[in-house]
């Protein structure tokens, strides 16, 4: 198994996924190559709590331009993990 570091590389804090932290669903960028097996062992490793369900997505990166050249941020993966009920991340509390 891959390090969980590797897999799990930032919580995504936005009003969406805070809104979404009341129904116990917290959102990660992650590897692009993890798949949802992956990534649940891995939260599970660093964060110490149990996973319900894991939702992923890919997400295109913008388009970017400056005057005549133009540019792209690049695509990345996003997962949303539901923990099961009781089970907190300590992480993104008080943001």
């Amino acid at each position: 198994m891959k390090d969980p570091r590797d897999i799990i590389l930032r919580p995504v804090i936005t009003e969406k996924s805070m809104a979404l932290m009341e129904e116990n669903k917290y959102t990660f960028i992650v590897d692009p190559r993890a798949n949802k097996t992956e990534i649940k062992k891995a939260v599970e490793a660093l964060f110490k709590v149990k996973v319900e369900k894991v939702n992923t997505m890919r997400v295109k990166g913008k388009t970017k331009r400056v005057r005549n050249i133009v540019g792209k941020e690049p695509d990345y993966k996003k997962a949303i993990v539901k923990l099961k009920k009781g089970d907190r991340i300590e992480l993104f509390e008080g943001v």
